[in-house]
């Protein structure tokens, strides 16, 4: 009977391990998403470059940043692994999972998605640093698609300082003007294509974000990192450009190679009831 015992608690333990081996197994394949895999079109994949009868041919995607002959420019950066996330060293890591999979007997793939509201290219609501805001429910669906959508203007910050008064005074933005995205020194440093996070960037200092609701019409804000304040002035500068609720923050926004100028802006957040940020699809159309 002891040596029955012996067996059948050997049998177990080992049918326990393969049970937890197979479990693994199973997580590792069918969850992997097959996206991870592509290659990033900055690199030369995804079928950069081919024609259309080469792309049906081989059935690779192409991946683009403009369309139409360059007439509509997308603003927004695709979301991918090593993206970087606020004060991460790591990047944004798998954010995409495939539960379900035609490879694995599913009638069709569906994928689940997992990130923070403030990843990549994204929008702030006023209750992103106001508490009061945030319970009274003013939240990414309360937000102005008028303001997000509408004649803009680029414009390049000098590259030798964070957006102070004096800079934007030196801007010298037009009255009238609603929308203005800021292309810095992130840009150059393209420091949205790095995974580790820079608290270096380049963004709004108190005074510069104060004089910018006294001084202007300015209602959208574009910039070309994760936050449009400073890491030095980080709440104070989102709590003067947010306070009267009338001031939309786009962030994380990719400005490469455009010029400066007016364009047409268009930017939709999804319409997340009680968030407090969304990703955004930004464009510009010429």
């Amino acid at each position: 009977m002891e040596v029955r015992s012996v067996k059948a608690t050997t049998f177990l333990a080992l049918l326990l391990l393969l049970h937890t081996h197979l479990l693994l197994l199973g997580e590792s394949l069918p969850y992997a998403h097959p996206s991870s895999a592509y290659e990033d079109d900055t690199k030369g994949g995804c079928g950069v470059g081919w024609s259309k009868e080469e792309e049906e041919e081989h059935l690779v995607p192409l991946r683009r940043e403009e369309y139409d002959g360059g007439r509509i420019l997308d603003i927004s950066h695709r979301l991918r692994e090593d993206m970087p996330v606020f004060e991460s060293s790591e990047g944004l890591g798998q954010f995409l999972w495939l539960p379900k999979s035609m490879k694995n007997g599913s009638i069709a793939n569906n994928s689940e998605m997992k990130l923070a509201t403030h990843t990549g290219t994204h929008v702030d609501a006023p209750g992103h640093v106001f508490q009061h805001y945030f319970e009274a429910g003013f939240d990414v669906d309360t937000l102005d698609l008028e303001v997000l959508n509408g004649h803009a203007l680029l414009v390049d910050v000098p590259r030798d300082k964070n957006i102070t008064a004096e800079v934007m005074e030196s801007l010298n933005i037009p009255k009238g003007v609603r929308r203005v995205l800021f292309r810095t020194l992130n840009t150059d440093r393209k420091l949205m294509w790095k995974r580790g996070f820079d608290s270096s960037y380049v963004g709004f200092m108190k005074d510069g974000a104060k004089w910018l609701v006294d001084n202007t019409d300015i209602k959208l804000i574009g910039i070309d990192y994760l936050s449009v304040a400073a890491f030095d002035d980080l709440i104070p500068s989102h709590l003067v450009l947010l306070q009267s609720r009338e001031i939309i923050l786009v962030e994380g926004l990719k400005l490469d190679n455009i010029k400066p100028g007016i364009y047409s802006l268009h930017c939709l957040p999804l319409r997340l009831h009680g968030a407090e940020g969304s990703p955004i699809r930004c464009i510009l159309i010429t």
